[in-house]
C-alpha cells in the first residue's frame, strides 16, 4: 500500500467532493422548500376570499360604524384575481413554513454545536409567534384606528369648523353639493391592511433579533441601555415611515416597539447572566469576573 503524498490535483478533488455534496444537499433542501410553498399557494387559494373578507372586517366594521355603504369596488377586470392570488401567496408561505423552517434547519444543524442547536431551536419557534402576536395586535388594534380616522376625515373637516365657529354640525343632505364618498377599491384596501399587518409583524420580532446578537456577543444589555435615546429616535422615525400619517397610530407604534426594546434589554442581561454563569462553572471565569 503507497504512502506517497497526495498531488495538488487529488487534494483539489477530496476538497471539492464535500462541496458539491453540500451544495447538493442544499439543491434537495431547496426543491422541498419550493414544493412546498407552491402546493401551500394552491391550497390556500381555495380559502383566499373568506381570507380576504377576514383582512378587510375592520374596514367593514367602520363602515357599518359610520353608516357608509359597505362596499368594496374593483377598477380592472383583474384586479379582484390578482388579490386573491396575492393572498394565496401570503397564506401559502405561512402554512409551508414550518416545512421551509425543518428543511432549513435539517440543512445548517449538521455544522452546528450542540450548544449551538439548543441556542437557536428556540428563536425558530419563537419568531413566527411574535409575527402572529404583531399581525394580530395590527388586525384587532391598530387597524381599526387607522380606518376609523382615515375614513371619518371627509367629516371631520366640516365638524372641526363647525366647531370653531360655535356652530352645529349637520351633515349635508343637500344632493345639489358636491360630497366625498368613500369607494374604497379592493388593491388598495387590501395593500393598506396587509401594511400595518407586516410592519407590527417585523417590529415584533425586535426581541427576537436583539436576543440573538447578544447571544452572538454583537450587543450587550449595557451597550442597549446607553443608547435609549437613539432608539427612541429610530422608533419614532419607523412609526412614521410604516405608519399612516395619524398621531394615534404612530404613537401606538412607538409604544409597542419601545416596550419590546425594554424587553429585548432585560432578555440579554438575563442570556449575559446565563453565558457568565456557565463560564464561571467551566473555571473561564472567576466569581467576580464577567464577559
Amino acid at each position: 500500500m503507497s504512502d506517497a503524498p497526495n498531488t495538488p490535483e487529488e487534494e483539489l478533488d477530496d476538497s471539492a467532493a464535500p462541496l458539491i455534496e453540500h451544495l447538493a444537499e442544499l439543491r434537495t433542501r431547496l426543491i422541498r422548500s419550493v414544493m412546498a410553498f407552491i402546493v401551500g399557494i394552491v391550497v390556500m387559494f381555495v380559502v383566499a376570499e373568506p381570507a380576504y373578507n377576514f383582512i378587510l372586517e375592520p374596514l367593514r366594521d367602520v363602515l357599518e360604524e359610520l353608516n357608509l355603504p359597505t362596499q368594496i369596488v374593483y377598477n380592472a377586470p383583474q384586479e379582484y384575481f390578482f388579490v386573491l392570488v396575492r393572498i394565496s401567496i401570503i397564506l401559502g408561505f405561512a402554512v409551508s413554513f414550518p416545512v421551509i423552517a425543518h428543511q432549513l434547519w435539517r440543512f445548517v444543524a449538521p455544522g452546528l454545536y450542540k450548544s449551538e442547536k439548543n441556542a437557536f431551536l428556540p428563536f425558530l419557534f419563537a419568531s413566527p409567534f411574535l409575527f402572529m402576536l404583531g399581525a394580530s395586535f395590527a388586525h384587532f388594534v391598530v387597524t381599526p384606528l387607522a380606518m376609523r380616522f382615515f375614513i371619518g376625515f371627509a367629516d371631520a373637516i366640516p365638524a372641526f369648523a363647525a366647531f370653531i365657529t360655535g356652530q352645529e354640525f349637520v351633515p349635508s343632505e343637500n344632493s345639489n353639493e358636491l360630497q366625498t364618498v368613500f369607494l374604497g377599491t379592493a388593491k388598495d384596501s387590501l395593500d393598506l391592511s396587509l401594511k400595518f399587518i407586516f410592519a407590527f409583524g417585523l417590529c415584533f420580532q425586535l426581541p427576537v433579533v436583539l436576543t440573538l446578537m447578544g447571544k452572538a456577543g454583537l450587543v450587550s444589555a449595557e451597550g442597549l441601555g446607553n443608547v435609549r435615546k437613539w432608539a427612541v429616535v429610530g422608533i419614532l422615525t419607523l412609526a412614521a415611515l410604516v405608519t399612516p400619517p395619524d398621531v394615534i397610530t404612530q404613537v401606538i407604534l412607538f409604544t409597542v416597539v419601545y416596550g419590546l426594546y425594554e424587553i429585548s434589554i432585560q432578555l440579554v442581561r438575563w442570556v449575559e447572566h446565563a453565558r457568565n454563569k456557565r463560564l464561571r462553572a467551566e473555571g473561564v471565569l472567576g466569581e467576580d469576573e464577567t464577559l
